[in-house]
């Protein structure tokens, strides 16, 4: 099947495909490594990166943020597909114009359905990042958590600033 150019770029004009791109590169992305990740390390290996700084860390998570709900598997699933039917639904119902908040939303969709892959598939999230800052080190996390956190951030900035 051929396409037209024109019609290629009037496709793309699209704002809400645009965001449904961006969300499927994120998943494709966070699905690829967590791949790499767990065909080539085992489970609570490391592998230093930059010493005192970041390493790549193995580990599954079955919980949420911070393990927290940790062992509640079906709940984080359902809570998971409500927001994620809920956010199509919200993409779908309005006229989304700025910038800013098509890239908030599919950064939100992105991650918060890589995570979902994962709790699916495996019961629980592959995380692989490991960051430390002046002794302290922060939870492990992934891609789709990296897209979840900056997307919402961008939401919220989004929101500020148009109700000001």
């Amino acid at each position: 099947m051929l396409y037209n150019l024109e019609e290629i770029g009037d496709y793309m004009k699209n704002n809400k495909l645009k965001i449904y791109v961006i969300g499927i590169v994120l998943t494709i992305t966070d699905f690829i490594v967590k791949f790499i990740i767990d065909n080539n390390m085992k489970l609570n290996e490391s592998i230093i990166i930059i010493p005192k700084f970041f390493k790549l860390y193995y580990l599954r998570n079955d919980g949420a943020a911070f393990s927290s709900f940790s062992g509640m598997k079906y709940l984080l699933i359902a809570i998971s597909v409500i927001v994620f039917i809920y956010l199509i639904k919200y993409i779908n119902k309005n006229d989304i114009k700025n910038k800013l908040e098509i890239i908030s939303l599919g950064l939100i969709l992105g991650g918060l359905f890589g995570n979902l892959i994962d709790r699916i598939l495996y019961g629980e999230v592959i995380d692989y990042l490991s960051f430390t800052f002046f002794e302290y080190s922060f939870a492990v996390f992934n891609i789709a958590d990296i897209g979840i956190t900056v997307g919402v951030i961008l939401f919220i900035i989004n929101v500020l600033k148009n109700n000001n």
